[in-house]
């Protein structure tokens, strides 16, 4: 590879023209974007979708990623920008991979997060390596993240915008899998300017919705999902106080969330009532005061660390964290227990941590990520 051509676009010593990139494609506005703008660049694309689920299942549901419709769509994209596109079947990858731990962590009374184990296991992995088979030069998605050149090499950086920002759900992108993947939106400063860039390109896809569900959870309803997966899981129970005094009965566990208020059916009761533990064993929720909700240690498992320094060549890291997608970033003390595990002890406590969400890592003072780490019950 010559070594005097300036970097490109992307950051490679090539010609756009001799330079292959893989294109994960949603046939949403924001993947369409980067394949469409790398295309007008003049880089190689290959534009990839996958088929993660039962097509006939996909069809009926609208506002989901990676249906039916959306691969159409992506079709269509390419079709107007002259690039070649492919359809793979990953639907036993992601139900092995995704779905089946989904139902999985539902049932033992956690959170789950799946969009993350998609992209870390699916996306950032299987679709990774397929794009290496297909001699491309890196990999590109719409993910609104920044990849930042450092003094050790490529890290990772909110978007610019932080109403989009996707770090949240990327956390465990590894050290190798960030050398490889582009993400051309993350500098941008609105989704308007996304949408601009789609109407200037003439994109079929310029003014379609955005996606709001799990795309194999239709409208939401994660109990339906869990209960055809795992048939028999919706058994009723007790409705309990932190006493264990029965207040009423519920229809299955998996209901509920950790922060859960309404939907309970408790009434009469002086103050406000919310859900801070699920036991799936005794199929018992356990609900308390606002209070009780309160956490300032959260144990942590599976971290994936993205900084300068090995993770546990220090006791602690002064960091901010994030233990939801939708929350801002909180101070906090992360100590290492292990390479992988790890202990965060919260400045202000938070309400409503939940086993099987994800605690984020950033750093104190500008917009890097450090890795994450799964929350789970500790032992």
């Amino acid at each position: 590879m010559p070594r005097d051509l300036p970097l490109n676009s992307l950051g490679l010593p090539k010609h756009p023209r001799d330079t292959r990139v893989v294109v994960a494609m949603s046939g949403g506005v924001d993947s369409s974007v980067v394949a469409a703008m790398l295309a007008e660049e003049g880089y190689d694309v290959v534009g990839v979708t996958l088929q993660l689920y039962d097509h006939g299942a996909a069809l009926a549901k609208k506002g989901a990623c990676c249906a039916g419709r959306d691969i159409h769509d992506a079709r269509r994209v390419a079709e107007a920008m002259g690039f070649p596109h492919y359809v793979l079947d990953y639907e036993n990858t992601f139900r092995d991979a995704v779905i089946e731990e989904f139902a999985d962590a539902y049932l033992a009374g956690a959170t789950p997060v799946p969009c993350i184990r998609c992209n870390e296991r699916v996306k950032f992995k299987d679709l990774l390596n397929t794009a290496r088979e297909l001699d491309a030069d890196c990999m590109a998605t719409g993910h609104y993240i920044q990849r930042k050149m450092g003094s050790h090499g490529p890290e990772l950086h909110m978007a610019a915008d932080p109403a989009r920002d996707q770090s949240y759900f990327l956390f465990s992108t590894t050290p190798e899998q960030l050398a490889y993947l582009r993400f051309p939106l993350g500098h941008l400063a609105s989704k308007a300017e996304t949408r601009a860039l789609a109407a200037k390109y003439g994109l079929p896809v310029a003014d379609k919705p955005d996606s709001q569900d799990i795309c194999f959870v239709p409208n939401g309803n994660y109990a339906a999902v869990i209960e055809k997966l795992r048939p028999g899981a919706a058994e009723p129970g007790e409705i309990v106080d932190l006493d264990g005094r029965v207040l009423g009965r519920h229809g299955g566990v998996i209901h509920y969330t950790i922060g859960q208020r309404k939907g309970l059916g408790i009434g009469g009761l002086a103050e406000p009532l919310y859900v801070v533990r699920l036991d799936p064993e005794s199929r018992r929720v356990v609900v308390g005061p606002k209070q009780a909700l309160s956490t300032r240690i959260v144990p942590l498992r599976e971290v994936n660390w993205l900084g300068d320094a090995p993770f546990d060549s220090r006791a602690d890291w002064q960091v901010m964290v994030k233990v939801r997608s939708t929350r801002p970033p909180r101070e906090a003390i992360l100590r290492p227990l292990s390479a992988t595990e790890a202990e965060v002890e919260l400045i202000a406590p938070e309400d409503g941590v939940s086993a099987g969400q994800a605690c984020v890592f950033y750093a104190p003072e500008g917009s890097r990520v450090l890795g994450g780490g799964w929350i789970w019950r500790g032992r």
